[in-house]
């Protein structure tokens, strides 16, 4: 029987890409997603994968989504907390409702899509939690205190289930992508794109793809030692 993996945001940009592959890889894959209907439909019809709507920001939402997905397609073995958001601002200008919107999915999201399925991985001996963090969580970002500081909180989060689910099979990862060609980042003025790759020493926008081939190999029995580490898949954008 296949192993189930969660994917959040798993419908549109980097999370579809991560879906796919993890399908193709043989995995059962179940694709939350939180608001646009048209573009969940329309993954599904393309991929077979199914759909599933809840906000991550939510716990209860999140238990119950987690209870359907397992009802479903049975227990939940590998989690990608994918599903982000970004709320943009100066600091001096950044309101309480834009720092709290952030933390509340990028960060408590991620405990709320972990947390209600850890207790079955610890109970099977087996699970794979992968966490999609950002260079910007080790570097900083002007305009992006919150968003920030939620993708540094995450790989706080791994290094920490990393310790804790180690001796009972469970492996906590994270990906820190650089700039990627998902929708949002092409959807960015021509110039303002020219000046991000112009900081990338490859040259070029990373693909949803390549970051989807990093989160397959985490959650493969190939990884199993791989534990509480940071993926950097930036194409070279280092930083002190």
């Amino acid at each position: 029987m296949a192993r189930v993996a969660l994917v959040t945001g798993g419908s549109r940009g980097i999370g579809a890409a991560i879906s796919k592959a993890l399908k193709a890889a043989g995995y059962a894959v179940a694709a939350n997603y939180a608001g646009n209907d048209d573009a969940a439909n329309a993954f599904k019809a393309e991929t077979g994968i199914p759909v599933y709507k809840w906000n991550v920001a939510d716990y209860e939402e999140c238990k119950a989504g987690a209870a359907q997905v397992e009802a479903d397609l049975g227990p939940i073995d590998i989690v990608v907390a994918n599903a982000g958001i970004t709320r943009d601002a100066p600091f001096h200008k950044m309101t309480p409702e834009q720092w709290r919107q952030v933390i509340d999915t990028n960060l408590t999201g991620v405990f709320n899509t972990v947390h209600p399925v850890w207790p079955g991985m610890r109970e099977r001996k087996f699970g794979r939690v992968v966490v999609i963090s950002s260079v910007n969580g080790q570097k900083g970002q002007f305009a992006q205190v919150n968003y920030a500081a939620t993708k540094a909180g995450d790989i706080g989060i791994v290094r920490s289930l990393a310790q804790e689910g180690a001796r009972a099979g469970i492996t906590a990862n994270a990906v820190c992508p650089g700039y990627i060609a998902t929708e949002m980042v092409m959807a960015v003025p021509e110039k303002v794109r020219e000046s991000i790759i112009a900081q990338i020493p490859a040259g070029r926008l990373g693909e949803p793809e390549e970051i989807a081939r990093c989160v397959a190999f985490l959650v493969s029995d190939d990884a199993g030692f791989i534990n509480g580490s940071t993926i950097s898949a930036n194409g070279a954008q280092f930083f002190g």
